[in-house]
Order: C-alpha cells, then sequence, then structure tokens
C-alpha cells in the first residue's frame, strides 16, 4: 500500500484531519501479539483508550481505503452508543462511495444505528429493502434478511 494507497493525497489528507496514525512493524511486540496480527498489511481502527472497533487485513485500494476507515470512525462511535455521530459517518460512506465494498455494511449499521437511537424498527426494513435492491447477493443483505418481517 507504500506504493499505490498512501501516497494518493486525499488519502494522506483524510487520515491526517480524521485519524491518529501509528505504523507498526507486522512482528513488533507487543502490538503484534496483542492485537494478533498475522499478516500484512493489517490496518487497525482503535478508539481512543486502544479498543478495537475495526479490522481490515490484506491490500486496499485508494478508492477503498477511506471508505472502510470511514466504516472504522461509525463502528467507534456505534459501540460507544455515540449513534448521531456513526449516522454521520455512514451516510458519507454512502454518500461518496456508494460502490465501495464498505458500503453494504454501512447501510446495514446505519439501520441498526437508527433503530437504537429511535426503537422505531422501520430504518431496520428500509436497510433491508436497501441492501436487497443495490447487493442482493451480499453477506449484509443476507444479515438483514430477518427485518423483512418488520
Amino acid at each position: 500500500m507504500d506504493a499505490v494507497t498512501y501516497p494518493a493525497a486525499n488519502i494522506a489528507e483524510f487520515i491526517q484531519k480524521e485519524m491518529v496514525p501509528l505504523r507498526i512493524q507486522f512482528n513488533a511486540q507487543p502490538f503484534a501479539t496483542d492485537f494478533n496480527v498475522q499478516w500484512t498489511p493489517t490496518l487497525i481502527t482503535l478508539d481512543m483508550d486502544g479498543k478495537e472497533h475495526h479490522r481490515t487485513v490484506g491490500f486496499l485500494s485508494a478508492e477503498e481505503l477511506i471508505p472502510s476507515l470511514l466504516l472504522g470512525i461509525a463502528k467507534c462511535h456505534f459501540d460507544k452508543e455515540r449513534f448521531d455521530e456513526a449516522i454521520s459517518s455512514l451516510d458519507k460512506v454512502l454518500k461518496d462511495y456508494p460502490k465501495s465494498d464498505s458500503a453494504p455494511e454501512a447501510i446495514y449499521l446505519r439501520g441498526v444505528s437508527k433503530y437504537k437511537s429511535t426503537h422505531d424498527p422501520k430504518p431496520l426494513k428500509g436497510a433491508y429493502e436497501q441492501l436487497q435492491a443495490n447487493y442482493p447477493s451480499s453477506e449484509w443483505t443476507r444479515r438483514a434478511y430477518p427485518y423483512r418481517l418488520l
């Protein structure tokens, strides 16, 4: 990713603005053991307390890296029950990167975030319908399948 992804200006700008990057060797101890790093590259999104919320293993193109990082940011907010902030990050994925590999999971998590913040089940069914229409073979469509009954 050093030669292809990281040199892209938009990637560097996004990381500098939105994250605190830390780069360590895949075999650096104790981090490799603590975070179960088995392959390179491994990108882990942590919160300020060092808790993991999202992980990718293997190469990501410049077109896939930002949506994956946004998904990680959204998961940090989601796990801390900051649903409005999670929804905001997920909306960015869906608006700016609708064809990314992160989009189906973003739709799913957005529906769950809206449900958890309102206790209204309609966003769950809406997430399933959107997934079925746009990503019918996605694992996230299968995971949302029960929501069709709501």
